[in-house]
C-alpha cells in the first residue's frame, strides 16, 4: 500500500481492467452550505408572496418559457468549464421521536424546527469554523419533526475523505441527540410506523386540513414555511382531489379479507414527503463527465433501492412492499386525471377554461409521476440513446425548439423538454418579473420539483464571495438506514462505484424500460433476495467474440455485487481492482473491505435489511397478532430498539454482522474553545477553582 495518500482517479487517467473482462461469455446538492441551499430553505423567501395556483395560471407559460432561457444562458456560461475536482457530500434526513416507557408509547416530535434553530445557532458558535475537524450543516425539512443534516464542508477527492463520512454522521447524530429533550430521540428510519394512527405526534397538533384536505394528517404537521405549504395546496388543486396513495397490504394469517382488498391507502402529502432519506451528490469534472454519470448512476438506482429496503411498516399496517419509493411518488402526483390516462375528467378545482393554461392543456397523457425514476438518458452517445432510449416519453414541444434553436444538442434539449411537461408549483409574486442573464429561479422552479431516481444539477447562481460550484448529479434512491454505519457504507460505495465507471470506462447501459421494471422489482418484500434484476452482461467489450456484447440478463443483487460467471465480475471486487490500482492507503484500504464486505453479505442475504430485521421483530413480538396491525406497544418497543441499535446500546448480529456500533455520548458533541478573554470565569468561580486544586495538590 502507498504511504502517500492518493486522489480518486478520474478519466484522462484510465486504470486497464483487461483482467477482470472476463472470457467468451463475459454510482440536495453537494453540501448545500456550499451555496446551493435554496432560498426558501433558509427563510429568505418567507416574506414573498405565494400565489394560489388559480392565481399563478396565467403565469405558467411565462415561467415555463423563461426557465429555458434561464438554462440556456447556464449552459453557455458554464458548458465550457473543465477540470473541476471532485467534490461530494452526503444528506440525511432525520425524524424526532418521543417514548414513554411506562405506557409504552412512541410519537412523533413535532419539535424539528426548533431543534433546528438550536442546531443552527450552536453550529455558528460552538462549532470549528477553521477548517480543522466536522462540522455540519442543518436545514429545515416538509414536516414537523423532521430535519436535514450534511456535511458544512463537501468531502475532496482523495482516499481519506472516504473515511470522515461514518464520522460526521456520527456528529450530526450526537449533536441532535445533545440538543433533544428528556425523552425524545432522534431515528433514521424511513417512515415512521404510527403515522397517522391515533395520537401520531407531540404537541397534539392544531387541527385543520384546509391545505391538505387530509383526514388523518392535520395541516400544522407541516413545517411552517410558505414553500411547503404552497406545494401542498397546489399540488391537489392542480390534480384536481387530494392526493390517493395505495400501497398493498401484507397478508397474514388473521388479516382482514376486507382490510387486505382495501390496503393501505394514504391521502395526504406529509405520508410521502414525511419520509427520511439518503442522498448523495457528486461535483463532476465538467459537463460532459455529469451526463455520463447521470446515466449510469440511474442504472443502479434501483438496485440500490432493493438493497438498503427499510420500509415495511406504512400507516400502522405492514406492506407487502419494503421500500418509501411508490409512497412518495403518489403523494406529489399533480397530474389531472386526464394526464393519469383516468377515463374521469372531472377537476374539483379548475373550470374547463382554467385548465387550458396547464401544460398541454392538462389533457397530454404523462406516464410517470414528478417523482419518479428518469425517462431519459443525457450523455453525448447517440448510439446508446438509439438503443436504449426506449420509453418514448412526452416532450415539451415549444421549450425543446428554443433550446434546439439555442445550440442546445437533440439528447440535452430532450432532457430539458422533458422536465418542462410540468407546470410550476409554486410562483412568488414578486420573482416573476426576472433577468434571465443572472437569475435561475423559473428553471430551478421545474427542475427542483422533479424529484427523479438521479438528478442533474447544473451549476447555481453564483452569488457574492461564495465558492464555484460545478456540474452534478444527485443519487436518490437509496432508504436511509438505521445506524451511521451502514448511511456511511452505502455512501462510500456509490462513491466508488462513480469512480470505477469513470476510471475503468464502464458501460452498464441497458433499455431504459428494463430500468423502469427494476424500480417495481425493487418494491417487493424482501427484493434483495428473491427479486431478480436486469443487468449489463459485459461491462467493458469483451476481448473474445459473443453473441451480443451489449446484452444484458437477470442477475440477482448479490451476482451484481460480487460477480457471476466467468463474463461479470461484480461491482465489488471491480472497487478492490480499482483501489489497488491507485494505490490506496492501508488504513481507507482497510475500512472500505470492512464496508464493502457488509454490503457484500447483505445482498447474498446472509445479513437481514432493516426491512427484513423489521418484520421479522414485529412477528416475533407477543403482542402481535398476526393481523397486518401494527400494535402502539409494538411501535414503541420497535423504534426503542432500532434507537438502541443506533446509539450503540443493541447489537443486532442478524443486521450488523460483527461490526458494532459504539455508544452514543453527548457530553462531547460541540467543540469546547479555549476561553482567554479577561473575566470569562467570575472571581468568585475562580476563585473557587483555584482553592479547590490547592487542596488536590496538598494531598
Amino acid at each position: 500500500m502507498a504511504s502517500v495518500e492518493p486522489p480518486l482517479q478520474r478519466p484522462g487517467r484510465h486504470v486497464a481492467i483487461a483482467g477482470l473482462r472476463g472470457g467468451a461469455d463475459e454510482s440536495s446538492s453537494i453540501p448545500s452550505s456550499q451555496g446551493t441551499t435554496p432560498e426558501w430553505a433558509e427563510g429568505k423567501l418567507a416574506q414573498l408572496t405565494a400565489l394560489t395556483f388559480e392565481q399563478s395560471l396565467p403565469w405558467l407559460r411565462h415561467v415555463r418559457t423563461h426557465g429555458v432561457m434561464q438554462f440556456i444562458s447556464i449552459f453557455h456560461r458554464s458548458g465550457g468549464v473543465r477540470d473541476d475536482t471532485l467534490l461530494w457530500g452526503d444528506e440525511i434526513e432525520y425524524m424526532l421521536v418521543q417514548l414513554d416507557a411506562n405506557k409504552r408509547s412512541v410519537c412523533l416530535s413535532l419539535r424539528g424546527e426548533q431543534v433546528l434553530q438550536e442546531l443552527q445557532d450552536k453550529e455558528s458558535t460552538h462549532a470549528r469554523r477553521d477548517g480543522f475537524g466536522e462540522a455540519a450543516s442543518w436545514h429545515p425539512e416538509y414536516a414537523g419533526w423532521m430535519l436535514e443534516g450534511t456535511p458544512r464542508n463537501p468531502y475532496g477527492g482523495f482516499t481519506t475523505d472516504l473515511r470522515r463520512v461514518e464520522q460526521n454522521m456520527r456528529l450530526r447524530r450526537t449533536r441532535i441527540a445533545s440538543s433533544l429533550r428528556a425523552g425524545e430521540a432522534v431515528l433514521t428510519m424511513p417512515a415512521f410506523p404510527l403515522l397517522g394512527v391515533g395520537d401520531f405526534c407531540t404537541p397534539s397538533p392544531e387541527q385543520g386540513n384546509a391545505i391538505s384536505r387530509s383526514n388523518s394528517l392535520p395541516d400544522s404537521i407541516i413545517t411552517a414555511n410558505p414553500r411547503f405549504l404552497a406545494l401542498t395546496r397546489n399540488i391537489r388543486h392542480r390534480r384536481g382531489s387530494k392526493v390517493d396513495i395505495r400501497v398493498p397490504m401484507l397478508r397474514e394469517p388473521y388479516t382482514s379479507p376486507d382490510e387486505l382488498a382495501k390496503g393501505i391507502q394514504m391521502d395526504a402529502m406529509g405520508y410521502g414527503m414525511g419520509c427520511c432519506c439518503l442522498q448523495v451528490t457528486f461535483q463532476a469534472r465538467d459537463v460532459d463527465e455529469s451526463r455520463h454519470l447521470y446515466d449510469h448512476l440511474a442504472v443502479l438506482s434501483p438496485v440500490l433501492l432493493a438493497a438498503t429496503a427499510a420500509t415495511p411498516v406504512l400507516h400502522g399496517r405492514l406492506a407487502s412492499t419494503d421500500v418509501r419509493w411508490n409512497t412518495i411518488s403518489s403523494s406529489v402526483d399533480d397530474r389531472t386525471p386526464a394526464e393519469r390516462g383516468e377515463s374521469a375528467t372531472s377537476h374539483d378545482y379548475l373550470s374547463a377554461e382554467q385548465i387550458e393554461y396547464l401544460a398541454g392543456g392538462g389533457k397530454s397523457r404523462l406516464p410517470k409521476s414528478r417523482y419518479d425514476s428518469i425517462s431519459l438518458y443525457l450523455a453525448h452517445c447517440s448510439g446508446c440513446h438509439d438503443k436504449y432510449n426506449d420509453l418514448n416519453p412526452p416532450i415539451h414541444k415549444e421549450s425543446f425548439r428554443l433550446l434546439h434553436a439555442a445550440g442546445i444538442d437533440t439528447a440535452l434539449a430532450r432532457h430539458v423538454a422533458h422536465l418542462f411537461v410540468r407546470d410550476p408549483l409554486v410562483i412568488h409574486k414578486e420573482r416573476i418579473e426576472l433577468n434571465d442573464a443572472l437569475e435561475t429561479d423559473h428553471f430551478e422552479n421545474l427542475q427542483s420539483t422533479n424529484w427523479q431516481t438521479v438528478r442533474w444539477k447544473p451549476p447555481p447562481k453564483r452569488k457574492p464571495n461564495a465558492p464555484h460550484i460545478g456540474w452534478r448529479v444527485e443519487f436518490r434512491s437509496m432508504e436511509v438506514q438505521l445506524t451511521d454505519f451502514e448511511n456511511a457504507a452505502y455512501t462510500v460505495f456509490v462513491v466508488l462505484v462513480s469512480r470505477v465507471i469513470l476510471a475503468f470506462d464502464l458501460n452498464l447501459y441497458i433499455p431504459l424500460s428494463k430500468v423502469d421494471e427494476n424500480m417495481e422489482r425493487a418494491h417487493a418484500g424482501d427484493a434483495v433476495n428473491r427479486c431478480k434484476f436486469y443487468f449489463r452482461k459485459h461491462l467493458a467489450p469483451p476481448q473474445e467474440r459473443v453473441g451480443d456484447p451489449d446484452g444484458f440478463e437477470e442477475m440477482s443483487v448479490s451476482e451484481i455485487m460480487s460477480g457471476k460467471g466467468d463474463y461479470f465480475p461484480g461491482l465489488i471486487p471491480l472497487i478492490f481492482a480499482y483501489l489497488d490500482a491507485i494505490q490506496c492507503d492501508a488504513e481507507t484500504y482497510e475500512q472500505m473491505r470492512i464496508y464493502l464486505d457488509f454490503i457484500r453479505r447483505r445482498a447474498s442475504g446472509e445479513l437481514q435489511t432493516a426491512a427484513q430485521w423489521m418484520r421479522s421483530f414485529i412477528r416475533k413480538h407477543d403482542d402481535y397478532r398476526h393481523d397486518s396491525k401494527l400494535p402502539p406497544a409494538v411501535a414503541h418497543d420497535l423504534v426503542q430498539a432500532c434507537i438502541d441499535i443506533a446509539e450503540g446500546r443493541r447489537h443486532e448480529p442478524r443486521l450488523l454482522g460483527e461490526n458494532r456500533i459504539s455508544p452514543l455520548r453527548v457530553d462531547d458533541a460541540w467543540d469546547v474553545p479555549l476561553k482567554a478573554r479577561r473575566k470569562t470565569i467570575l472571581r468568585e468561580e475562580r476563585d473557587a477553582l483555584l482553592a479547590r486544586y490547592v487542596q488536590r495538590s496538598s494531598h
